[in-house]
């Protein structure tokens, strides 16, 4: 019995410092994606109306990356590895990597990125409103790959009519930084 204990432990510290580290690399994807995205946006401040809104779950990968892999030469060289992770049973949330992003830090772009909302939150404010001009982004899974140098992630903006995109992104790090090096699959409704 002492010895499956010893097992658990050991294996729980070489499975922490990898989730740590992931959730540390969420978090940077998700302030170069804020920064992007949320850029043009005004701080939210009291009684002013937050039109881009944060998703919280992470969205599954489904079989589109599949499509995307196809017009890239890196993620051709790297298909088996990203054909792994598609997985659309999927149920995490950002909760981890946003409170890294923002517990202390990045203050002046979690005012503009404000809280994020389920679907039902999003809808609510949407419907109350009825102007079509509230956005949901939503962000898939990151797909880390090549020895997590390069990452896949697909972004959404989900209106409840109309105007509808998205596009993946694929990052590599670069010096410890990850920069957007391609966006794939650009669409629009």
């Amino acid at each position: 019995m002492k010895q499956y204990y010893f097992i658990l432990f050991f294996l729980s510290l070489l499975i922490s410092p990898n989730a740590i580290a992931q959730e540390t690399d969420n978090a940077a994807l998700l302030k170069v994606i804020f920064t992007k995205y949320f850029k043009n946006e005004k701080v939210i401040a009291k009684g002013r109306l937050q039109l881009l809104s944060f998703y919280c779950k992470k969205a599954p990968n489904n079989e589109e990356v599949l499509e995307v892999i196809s017009k890239s030469e890196i993620l051709k060289k790297n298909a088996i590895e990203i054909k792994k992770q598609i997985d659309i049973t999927i149920n995490e949330d950002w909760s981890a990597a946003y409170n890294i992003l923002f517990d202390n830090q990045n203050q002046y772009l979690k005012s503009k990125v404000n809280a994020c909302l389920s679907f039902d939150e999003y809808k609510t404010i949407s419907d109350r409103e009825n102007q079509n001009n509230q956005r949901l982004m939503i962000v898939s899974k990151p797909i880390y790959f090549a020895n997590n140098n390069f990452v896949l992630v697909k972004i959404a903006f989900y209106r409840n009519i109309e105007h509808n995109s998205g596009s993946f992104l694929l990052f590599e790090k670069v010096n410890g930084v990850w920069i957007i090096k391609e966006s794939l699959n650009e669409w629009a409704t």
